[in-house]
């Protein structure tokens, strides 16, 4: 089976609306960044498709988290960046978050400078074009459910 049958399968284990939003902001992000490597991990808590420059955990500077209700588009060095608008979720050192509830979110005018600065900041840098890996990373044994109860 390959990677893009395996995590379209993942995809299908959630609500049809969600799935149908993870799968328009997943559109977006390849778009955006072309050549980045996209890691997928089926966590217990969601799916999450992580971004970087290679397949390496800590080198992922964005990813889609799919929850059963929304989709996080998450910065891993979110604490950094410059959010003027004051759109970033999270308190924590490091990361920080956008809720999203429909593709317009993603489109929002304040979005797109932050996913600039993250990619700009990206070590190793992220590919402009060229080839996209897709890898499947992990798959929790456990999982919660994907559709609201």
């Amino acid at each position: 089976m390959t990677a893009s049958t395996e995590l379209d399968i993942f995809l299908a284990r959630y609500d049809p609306t969600i799935e149908a939003l993870a799968r328009a902001l997943k559109r977006r992000m390849d778009a955006r960044m072309p050549g980045a490597t996209r890691t997928v991990y089926d966590n217990y808590n969601g799916l999450v498709i992580g971004y970087g420059g290679d397949d390496k955990a800590n080198h992922a500077i964005l990813s889609l988290a799919v929850m059963p209700r929304w989709v996080n588009l998450f910065f891993l060095k979110g604490a950094m960046l410059d959010d003027p608008a004051g759109i970033l979720l999270g308190e924590g050192s490091q990361v920080r978050h956008i809720k999203l509830h429909a593709v317009d979110d993603f489109d929002a005018p304040a979005v797109e400078p932050l996913i600039a600065q993250a990619i700009a900041a990206a070590e190793p840098p992220i590919p402009g074009d060229g080839p996209a890996p897709l890898v499947i990373k992990s798959i929790s044994a456990k999982q919660r459910p994907r559709r609201p109860g």
